[in-house]
């Protein structure tokens, strides 16, 4: 089971960042990543919808026979997750949790911002985490729906990407934080406008890089990990959009020049 790939999961090309994560991380784990790119953004859906299409991808992945599932995507999480979970025999990982608890080790004023999806901020799940784990801590959630779009169109290096990170988080620029979670996978690719928006003060936790390092822990606790290192790690990586997008976001994000998506359609409609 050692060398059954490990299966992610995103409504499109945010979840790359927790694959190059894991590429880092894990470099000989083979991985099977599907974005849902003909359907996104997953923010604005029911929860029941973004249920209905996580189970699609699940399914998908599970035919691929993988042996642990990432859930790369935070509103999937949110949304999905303790519905997903018990149906499953193999380990499965949302970004919610590890996100949480970085946010908690990192802030010095128990100050914690949130940027994340319309379905995520909805949810509250990651405020509801936070104040689990320590009550005293002051917490400002915030959606930040124009985010993705400027992901998945490539717009993420733009002088329009600088102006609506501004315009975005202006609001924190009244605040206290000392720590800011990046709530979907979709936004450390906006880190550096981020970054330069909020200024060093402010940690920037990614939710996704977390996860992976929750994902090596799991995968030595259940004996899940590689330990072949004769041949070279495979990466496969499949959208139900056109996958021409994909290859461009992809390629540059995880530096693969020969990255190339397979699209695949989960049902009638993924394609209309």
């Amino acid at each position: 089971m050692a060398n059954q790939p490990i299966g992610f999961l995103d409504s499109g090309v945010g979840g790359l960042t927790v694959v190059k994560e894991a590429l880092r991380q894990l470099p000989h784990e083979d991985i099977v990543f599907i974005g849902d790119q003909a359907r996104l953004p997953y923010g604005p859906r029911p929860a029941s919808q973004v249920q209905e299409f996580t189970w699609q991808m699940v399914q998908f992945l599970l035919q691929k026979d993988i042996k642990m599932l990432v859930i790369a995507c935070n509103t999937a999480t949110a949304a999905a997750l303790e519905v997903i979970k018990p149906r499953l025999t193999i380990p499965v990982v949302g970004v919610i949790l590890p996100g949480t608890r970085a946010a908690i080790k990192a802030t010095r004023n128990n100050q914690i911002g949130i940027i994340s999806t319309e379905g995520t901020d909805k949810s509250q799940a990651y405020v509801k985490a936070l104040k689990a784990r320590n009550a005293r801590l002051n917490v400002i959630s915030m959606a930040a729906p124009k985010f993705v779009p400027l992901v998945e169109s490539n717009e993420f290096n733009t002088p329009l990407a600088k102006k609506v990170v501004a315009e975005t988080l202006a609001p924190f620029k009244q605040t206290e934080i000392d720590t800011l979670i990046l709530g979907c996978t979709h936004y450390p690719l906006l880190r550096p406008l981020i970054r330069a928006y909020l200024g060093d003060k402010v940690q920037l936790i990614d939710s996704g890089a977390e996860t992976v390092s929750e994902v090596s822990v799991l995968l030595d606790y259940f004996n899940l990990a590689n330990l072949n290192t004769e041949r070279p790690a495979t990466a496969e990586f499949y959208t139900t959009a056109a996958p021409e997008m994909f290859d461009l976001i992809g390629s540059q994000w995880l530096g693969m020049d020969d990255l190339h998506a397979q699209q695949v359609h989960l049902n009638k409609e993924s394609h209309e």
